[in-house]
């Protein structure tokens, strides 16, 4: 993974956390529209819309993979059984 990448990835983690706050009817609108903002942030933060703008196929995809596994995780250690000690 290169540098450029880390941006995209970090911002999904965040988003994936905080989406999971959300009520369940505003989960997609808001985590699209945030996804979309974050994918378009990293590719301008990164300077890969001097090369082309189409980086923002490779970031927006990056930062909603990243959204969805962090989505993941935080509802499974949530619900996640407690064992007794």
């Amino acid at each position: 993974m290169r540098v450029e990448e880390i941006l995209p990835v970090v911002s999904g983690l965040f988003l994936g956390a905080l989406i999971g706050l959300l009520r369940p009817s505003l989960r997609l609108p808001v985590g699209a529209a945030l996804i979309v903002a974050f994918g378009v942030l990293a590719t301008v933060v990164s300077g890969e819309y001097l090369i082309s703008w189409s980086f923002l196929l490779i970031d927006i995809p990056l930062v909603a993979v990243s959204a969805a596994a962090s989505l993941y995780v935080t509802h499974r250690l949530r619900w996640a059984p407690r064992r007794p000690r």
